[in-house]
C-alpha cells in the first residue's frame, strides 16, 4: 500500500519519495516492521492467549523438562502470520502475481493450522484436525499454487536465445583450474515454461515437460497435471517436515529463519538480470518483489524467537509450523529452486525421515519377529537426542549450526556447476 502512495508522491516530485522504488529499501523496512510487530504486538497476543487459557496440552513422554511446558500458551503462529502479512501488504507491490500467490498461500496454510490448533485447545481433542482433512487442505494449496504457476500468463522466465545480431556477452568458466573468457551472442526471451533449477550441474535446468513427452499431442494436458502433482507433493512434504521439527523451543523458528535468508538471496539474484547473467542462473521477471515478502518472513521468525527461544513463553502450534513449511515450499517453487529443498531444508527432511524410518522399521520387525524394534530412542530425531540426556538448548543450537552449514552449501550451488 505504501509503495503506491510513495509512487504517487514521486510523480509529484516530492524529495526522497523515489527511494521506495528500490527493492532493497522496502525489504529493509519489511524486516524492521516485522520485528516490531512480532516483538511488541506479540506480547499483547501472548497475554490474550493466557487470559483465554490457550495452553499447550503436553503428553508425558518421559523427556526431561517436558511437563514444565504444560499450559504454555500456544497458537503463537498468529504472531508469525501477522508479522508476515502486514509488512508485505504495506511495502510490496500488490499487483505482482508472486506476491498475490504468497499472500493467498500464507492465509490458506495458516487457516489449516489454526483449525487444527482450535480443535486441540478449545474442543479439548488432542488429535486435532484429522490427518486426511489436513492433507486435503495442503492439496488445495498445491492445486492453487500449481495452476497459478502453470497457467498464469504473468509467470514466465527469460531464456537465452542465440542471435547473431545480439550484443556480445562476456562470461567466465574454469577448465583445469584456468579461468577463461567466453564470448556469447544471445538475447533473453520471455517464455512460458515449467523449467526449474538442478543444483551442482552445468547448464542446470530441467523442464518438467520432458516427463510427458510420451503423451504426444496431449503432452501439454498431462504436463500440467504432472506439474501440479509435483507441486502438491513438495508443499505437503515440506509443510509436514516443519511441523515435525517444531518440537523444541526455537528449533523450527530458527531453522526457518536460516532458510528464509537463503531464499531471499535466490529471489534477489533471480529477479535481477545483471546477477542472473553473471551467475548463469535463470532470470525470472518480477520475482525480485518476493524479496520483500521473504524479508518479512525472516523478520517474523527472528521476532518470534524473542518469545519462543528456550525457555519458550509461547509455542507457534500448527498455526505457525504448517504455515512456515508450506511458505518455504511455495516460495522455492516460485523462484524455481524447489529441487534444492532436500539440501536447504535438510533439517526438515531428516526429521521427517526419522519418523518414517522409526514407524516403518517398527511395523516390519513386529510383523516378522512378533516384537517391534526401534532404530532411534524416540522420533522425531530431536527427541532421540533428548533421550540421550542432551539439553534442549544444546540440541537446538547444534541443529541451527547444521542448518547454517546447509544454507552455505546451497549458496555454493550458485557457482559450482
Amino acid at each position: 500500500m505504501l509503495y503506491y502512495l510513495f509512487q504517487y508522491l514521486n510523480e509529484l516530485d516530492v524529495p526522497g519519495a523515489g527511494v521506495f522504488g528500490y527493492i532493497s529499501f522496502r525489504a529493509a523496512f519489511a524486516v524492521i516492521t516485522s520485528l516490531i510487530i512480532s516483538m511488541i504486538i506479540g506480547k499483547k497476543i501472548i497475554q490474550r492467549l493466557q487470559l483465554l487459557q490457550v495452553g499447550e496440552i503436553v503428553r508425558d513422554l518421559g523427556l526431561e523438562g517436558q511437563m514444565k511446558k504444560q499450559g504454555t500458551p500456544t497458537m503463537g503462529g498468529l504472531i508469525i502470520l501477522a508479522s508476515i502479512l502486514i509488512p508485505t501488504l504495506l511495502f510490496a507491490r500488490l499487483d505482482n502475481i508472486y506476491i498475490i500467490l504468497m499472500l493467498i498461500s500464507t492465509v490458506m496454510l495458516g487457516t489449516i493450522g489454526f483449525i487444527d490448533d482450535y480443535i486441540k485447545v478449545f474442543k479439548k481433542n488432542k488429535q486435532g484436525l484429522a490427518g486426511k482433512f489436513k492433507v486435503m487442505g495442503q492439496i488445495a494449496v498445491g492445486i492453487v499454487v500449481g495452476t497459478t504457476l502453470y497457467f498464469n500468463e504473468d509467470v514466465v522466465v527469460k531464456q537465452k536465445i542465440f542471435s547473431q545480431d545480439a550484443p556480445s556477452h562476456v562470461s567466465y568458466e574454469i577448465n583445469n583450474d584456468v579461468e577463461k573468457q567466453v564470448v556469447e551472442k544471445y538475447i533473453r526471451v520471455e517464455v512460458k515454461s515449467t523449467v526449474t533449477t538442478i543444483p551442482f550441474v552445468k547448464n542446470n535446468e530441467f523442464n518438467y515437460e520432458r516427463l510427458t513427452n510420451w503423451a504426444g499431442n496431449n503432452a501439454d494436458l498431462f504436463g500440467g497435471i504432472v506439474f501440479i502433482i509435483i507441486v502438491i507433493i513438495i508443499i505437503t512434504a515440506v509443510s509436514n517436515g516443519a511441523n515435525m521439527t517444531d518440537g523444541l523451543d526455537g528449533l523450527a523458528t530458527g531453522t526457518s529463519a536460516i532458510i528464509g535468508v537463503t531464499l531471499a538471496v535466490f529471489a534477489y539474484v533471480s529477479g535481477n538480470t545483471v546477477f542472473a547473467d553473471y551467475l548463469n542462473i535463470m532470470y525470472i521477471p518480477d520475482s525480485g518483489e518476493l524479496v520483500i515478502y521473504i524479508a518479512a518472513f525472516v523478520g517474523a521468525c527472528v521476532g518470534f524467537l524473542w518469545y519462543n527461544s528456550y525457555p519458550a513463553q509461547v509455542f507457534m502450534g500448527d498455526t505457525g509450523s504448517l504455515a512456515l513449511g508450506g511458505i518455504i515450499a511455495v516460495f522455492s517453487l516460485a523462484v524455481r529452486k524447489e529441487l534444492m529443498i532436500p539440501l536447504l531444508c535438510g533439517i526438515f527432511l531428516v526429521e521427517n525421515l526419522s519418523v518414517m524410518i522409526q514407524v516403518g522399521y517398527f511395523k516390519y520387525t513386529k510383523k516378522r519377529f512378533g516384537e517391534g524394534k526401534r532404530v532411534f530412542l524416540m522420533a522425531p530425531l530431536h527427541h532421540h537426542f533428548q533421550k540421550k540426556n542432551m539439553h534442549e538448548a544444546k540440541i537446538v543450537s547444534r541443529f541451527w549450526i547444521i542448518g547454517i552449514m546447509l544454507a552455505l552449501l546451497t549458496f555454493v550451488t550458485l557457482k559450482i556447476r
